[in-house]
């Protein structure tokens, strides 16, 4: 047991798999980037949208390494595996490359655009 009082788990970070959220689509531009489209539906969401003119459906443009980390999320690569084609991709630019990943799917995952299998 941890700290908080919940179990470790035995199986390492880097073997977790990741997948997509189904309910986020996406398109890439003409030059490969990901622009993910992120539909506020909530009811502090829908309030907003209603006195304030927010939009119902942010677009989140991905820079090169985002995006090429998102074409790679297929529900089949574990982290080792999408890691080892962002080396190859981005050589000595992706280092440090496990913390930058592990920040990366850290961030995807609090805002639910992906969950691990």
């Amino acid at each position: 047991m941890n700290l908080l009082g919940k179990r470790k788990s035995s199986r390492n970070y880097l073997e977790q798999i990741p997948e997509r959220n189904p309910k986020l689509t996406w398109k890439e531009d003409q030059s490969g980037i990901v622009i993910l489209d992120m539909v506020h539906r909530g009811l502090f969401d829908k309030i907003a949208q209603g006195l304030f003119a927010t939009p119902k459906v942010s677009h989140i443009r991905l820079e090169a390494f985002g995006s090429f980390i998102w074409k790679q999320i297929d529900g089949q690569r574990d982290l080792a595996e999408i890691g080892a084609l962002v080396k190859a991709e981005f050589g000595d630019r992706a280092e440090p490359l496990y913390e930058r990943l592990a920040q990366y799917f850290e961030t995807l995952a609090g805002n639910h655009f992906i969950s691990y299998r």
